[in-house]
């Protein structure tokens, strides 16, 4: 069964890895690759799947700045028993500009953790040129050509951001973003999107936004995206679900704050996905 559109699924964590996979289960990931494979099979003939995981590897950083890589390891494990056959991808762009993404994949114990799994760098990949309509800053967007031939699975850590408000399942997707035509003034290889961010933000999902969310709220940045204090206590929650609209306006409420005052999750609401009406589901 596909998840629903406005639900949230969450359990407590409790120090036990294996619970995600329970998640996963009742969040519906299978269905809504399933509902995905057969609206590709119809419009391009192919069955082939595809699906690629974009945790959060922005720095050096360890965790909760990064995702952890345990995260990823259960839902590549979940996706290799429940969709035998499929081609798992972990693919992020960091946006350091002195490193390369395979080097924080590594650093971060990526590559040793999940050598069966196939690992790109957004940064580099080629992309096509995707017109926006309703766009609030674009008219359109240079995206990897991968995030429109795969399932997309967003893989946020909680955390606040001094620009954004939240950076989660949505503003995760500018690590999508090649810094060949996003990096300005030799800053940050994203740098583009700090002009209008919220604005930013919500174009790029216009665009292209993930087709399921998966939020490590274990621990929580309190009060900034790279440094600052932890959640005291830890928040010690995993979420999931396929509208990221509705993820990221439960993710600002387990941060403390009102969604309706971020920017790019309001725009969202009711365009890219319900964050006024979400409802969330205790998984068993």
């Amino acid at each position: 069964m596909a998840a629903d559109p406005g639900l949230v699924h969450f359990l407590r964590y409790g120090g036990d890895r294996s619970r995600l996979g329970r998640l996963l289960e009742a969040s519906g990931l299978t269905g809504c690759i399933s509902d995905w494979r057969s609206r590709r099979k119809a419009g391009q003939g192919s069955d082939a799947c595809t699906i690629l995981i974009k945790p959060n590897i922005v720095n050096d950083s360890p965790p909760p700045i990064t995702t952890p890589c345990w995260v990823v390891e259960e839902i590549a494990a979940f996706l290799e028993e429940s969709v035998p056959g499929c081609r798992i991808v972990i693919a992020d762009g960091t946006g350091e500009v002195d490193r390369h993404t395979m080097e924080l994949f590594h650093l971060h114990g990526y590559l040793d953790a999940l050598a069966g799994c196939e690992f790109i760098d957004l940064n580099l990949e080629p992309c096509r040129y995707v017109p926006i309509q309703g766009g609030r800053r674009w008219d359109g967007l240079y995206l990897p050509e991968i995030l429109f031939q795969a399932f997309v699975i967003s893989v946020p850590v909680l955390k606040a951001h001094t620009l954004a408000g939240v950076t989660l399942s949505m503003k995760n997707m500018i690590g999508a973003c090649p810094p060949e035509h996003y990096q300005e003034g030799g800053h940050w290889k994203k740098s583009a999107f700090h002009t209008r961010i919220q604005a930013s933000i919500f174009d790029l999902n216009l665009a292209r936004s993930p087709d399921f969310a998966v939020l490590d709220a274990t621990v929580g940045m309190a009060e900034s995206h790279l440094g600052g204090p932890t959640c005291t206590p830890p928040v010690d929650i995993l979420a999931a679900g396929s509208d990221p609209a509705a993820m990221d306006a439960y993710g600002a409420g387990l941060l403390g704050l009102r969604w309706k005052d971020i920017g790019h999750i309001r725009m969202a609401d009711g365009i890219i996905g319900n964050a006024s009406n979400f409802k969330v589901l205790e998984a068993a």
